[in-house]
């Protein structure tokens, strides 16, 4: 188990919670506005940075991105890759990902066979982890061609998550993909994400569509270990406020835990 992956682990056992702020420099006006947004999510208390997204970064724009970001904050910088070319040496570690619910085998095994050597020679954290897709599943879902969970059928998921713990992953994410309410949804059901947590036993990420602190505590309160917001960062004028505001919640929601 490697430095980052340790962080994740004691962190959590130390506070009860985690935020995850998710940078995808596509989405942004500029790499100096996603480098700002990334370092102004840390200063308001997010834990770790996530850089990456479903299409075209890679290459200059991620190095360039990721060093910058990297000289600006105090916790770890991972990848959070969107493909094969997603990989970059200006990072702490990377998310080692196999879709899990993937109709295609290149998601679930071919790709990270391609990227292993690659991060091995580079050494890149790798942080294995079981990635499972939601409805709607935005452009994540149809990048990786991939067969959603029912949003009702929480129980999919909770055998999925179950499957990837088994297959080694040591770390469970559900995504509804980038902006679910665009489709007419909300984030990962409280349903689903109890149905998951009390089946697995390693950290739970839930990510996507999370946009207030009402819906930040609902995922905390259904068990979710760890919250992964990147939207709701972009499009707003004080992110420090708003990561702030959200750090406060993982707080309080995290002292529920550590007090039990």
């Amino acid at each position: 188990m490697g430095k980052v992956e340790l962080y994740i682990n004691e962190t959590l056992e130390r506070k009860g919670a985690m935020l995850f702020s998710l940078i995808d420099p596509m989405d942004y006006k500029s790499e100096d506005h996603a480098v700002k947004t990334a370092t102004e999510t840390v200063r308001g208390g997010a834990d770790l940075v996530l850089l990456g997204g479903s299409i075209g970064v890679q290459g200059g724009i991620l190095d360039r991105v990721a060093k910058a970001i990297k000289d600006e904050i105090d916790v770890p910088l991972v990848i959070f890759p969107g493909n094969i070319g997603t990989i970059s040496t200006n990072v702490d570690a990377i998310y080692f990902m196999s879709l899990l619910n993937s109709r295609n085998p290149y998601w679930i095994t071919q790709a990270q066979m391609l990227a292993a050597p690659v991060i091995k020679k580079a050494r890149i954290e790798p942080l294995p982890v079981g990635y499972i897709v939601v409805q709607p599943g935005g452009t994540v879902g149809w990048v990786g061609d991939t067969n959603f969970v029912p949003r009702e059928k929480p129980m999919i998921a909770a055998a999925l998550a179950v499957a990837g713990e088994f297959m080694g992953n040591r770390i469970i994410i559900t995504d509804t993909g980038s902006n679910p309410q665009a489709h007419g949804f909300g984030p990962v059901p409280k349903e689903m994400i109890r149905a998951v947590k009390s089946s697995i036993s390693v950290p739970y990420i839930v990510a996507g569509g999370v946009k207030d602190t009402t819906q930040l505590r609902d995922a905390y309160a259904a068990g979710a270990d760890i919250v992964q917001v990147g939207s709701a960062f972009e499009s707003i004028s004080d992110t420090y406020k708003k990561a702030l505001s959200f750090s406060k919640v993982v707080k309080e929601e995290g002292a529920k835990r550590v007090g039990r």
